[in-house]
């Protein structure tokens, strides 16, 4: 058997390492367009490598899978599952060693062109030449920081096969904002609830910390809820888009009025440069202060783009793919990792999707084989 996996990512790279640990026997070559496999997993985590989140669906899954292959994980706040060592690098090391303990077969700067299926074999054409093989798994990534090998490429791919691809953005990215109040708080953060309002209906809330920016908002907050900003619907104009931000979900409209009553401004529980802005924007009106405090709007643009975005909202449509991520509409296609229409939070999610959806193949791909 001869499966070929497009794309050396966490996905790409996971899926062959489990394949070859469930079929020893199994040629497993992996087709890589950078110099060099798992290059974006340096930079996750803050050069930490946030591998899973014990609150992640595929927690268990990927835990023991990086178990099997000799890395010791640590639990830090909220879940976060890092490498014992507290370095990405040290996920890169272990992901390649056990790619030559398995022979697997890395070719990188060999971009993928082209596939197609002709009488239950896949060809493969890439910069290195055409490959042949039985399985193919596409793990190419989405579109977010091409730099580090995810260029959209994929996409197109998975379309030759007859999947639908939804709207792509970028996610867990900064959003940029017209208002001059941001440029004015540079630099000021803040635990809040942050609302995204399109069209006037509220699309998502979320609690968290907030970063004002001179191009708009960053933080965790942001990032989490970037995924219903669509530069594209913003730029057509056929969507208008404000982020509401509550700045005491804590406390009422009536306790903080109280103590602006009492203490003549909310200097003892907000920064003093956003009481300012605040007091300003309001006239000195204790009532409208309130409101804003509450209720802030602020004009979103759009996001800091695929440049800046960790990952790329939308993808390769689940209805299409089976729980073990392979293709309804073609046998043998597995479609894994970013590429596919699955976001979630910061805190080691997206990750833990990546290597979890590409064991999840590998198993599936197992199957199949135990099968024929």
């Amino acid at each position: 058997m001869e499966a070929i996996i497009i794309g050396g990512g966490a996905s790409g790279i996971a899926c062959a390492v489990r394949l070859k640990q469930n079929i020893p026997e199994c040629k497993v070559t992996v087709l890589e367009q950078l110099e060099e496999p798992c290059k974006k997993l340096y930079a996750t985590g803050n050069g930490r490598c946030n591998i899973t989140n014990t609150g992640a669906k595929g927690y268990e899954l990927t835990r023991g899978f990086f178990t099997s292959i000799g890395l010791v994980l640590r639990e830090s706040n909220e879940g976060r599952v890092y490498p014992y060592s507290n370095q990405a690098a040290t996920v890169v090391n272990i992901l390649k060693n056990a790619c030559k303990k398995y022979e697997i077969d890395i070719i990188c700067n060999a971009g993928v062109y082209r596939c197609e299926k002709i009488d239950n074999r896949f060809n493969v054409f890439s910069r290195k030449g055409i490959f042949i093989c039985d399985t193919l798994v596409i793990a190419t990534g989405g579109k977010a920081q091409s730099a580090l090998g995810s260029d959209g490429s994929g996409y197109a791919l998975a379309q030759s096969f007859g999947h639908t691809v939804s709207e792509l953005s970028p996610a867990l990215v900064q959003l940029t904002s017209s208002s001059r109040h941001c440029r004015a708080l540079k630099g000021t953060r803040i635990k809040c609830n942050l609302s995204i309002e399109i069209n006037g209906e509220i699309k998502a809330s979320s609690f968290g910390e907030l970063l004002f920016t001179d191009y708009g908002l960053s933080g965790i907050v942001t990032m989490d809820l970037s995924k219903y900003v669509s530069d594209k619907r913003l730029a057509d104009k056929s969507e208008k888009c404000l982020a509401v931000i509550d700045f005491v979900p804590s406390m009422s409209e009536e306790e903080l009025l109280n103590h602006i009553k009492a203490f003549g401004n909310l200097e003892g529980i907000l920064p003093s440069k956003l009481c300012s802005i605040l007091s300003r924007q309001a006239e000195n009106d204790s009532e409208k202060t309130v409101k804003y405090a509450k209720s802030w709007r602020i004009i979103i643009t759009g996001t800091k783009g695929y440049k800046y975005a960790q990952i790329t909202s939308g993808g390769v449509i689940n209805s299409e793919l089976t729980d073990d991520n392979e293709s309804s509409l073609c046998n043998g296609l597995y479609i894994i990792g970013e590429i596919t229409d699955n976001q979630f939070k910061c805190g080691g999610f997206n990750l833990d999707y990546a290597f979890s959806s590409g064991i999840r193949a590998a198993d599936g791909i197992k199957k199949a084989y135990d099968k024929n």
